[in-house]
């Protein structure tokens, strides 16, 4: 059992389960700054051009009330989300390509036989295939 609560230590504590952990944190938070938005200040807008509200708009298909009005805002939610996070990836994106440095290309590691043109090791003075002297 101490095994089992050591190695379970040593993966709750690795750096990349607690990044998720604050990810998921950061996340929730930020659905409700959204979700404030969407609700607050998008639909009322939209319920302007709707009468009676927007996020309270239904459609009655026999006994079943659907609610479209909650629906779409859902998708406005989604949508809002998946733009910023859109943004907010291909900038931080940008900035770790700021950072790094370009790679040097490596040095060619094989070379071709003038005589047969097959590729043979950079550091070869005879060709193994047709043994002809390489200069």
């Amino acid at each position: 059992m101490k095994k089992f609560m050591a190695e379970f230590k040593e993966f709750a504590l690795k750096g990349n389960v607690m990044d998720m952990a604050i990810g998921v944190i950061i996340g929730a938070a930020f659905k409700a700054i959204i979700d404030a938005l969407v609700d607050c200040i998008i639909s009322p807008i939209i319920g302007c051009f709707i009468q009676g509200g927007f996020e309270n708009w239904t459609v009655t298909i026999g006994k079943a009330e659907l609610g479209l009005g909650a629906f779409i805002m859902a998708i406005v939610n989604f949508l809002i989300i998946a733009l910023v996070l859109f943004v907010m990836l291909k900038t931080m994106n940008k900035m770790a390509n700021l950072r790094k440095k370009p790679e040097e290309e490596a040095a060619p590691l094989t070379k071709k036989c003038p005589l047969c043109q097959s590729e043979i090791d950079i550091k070869a003075i005879k060709c193994p295939h047709c043994t002809g002297d390489i200069q």
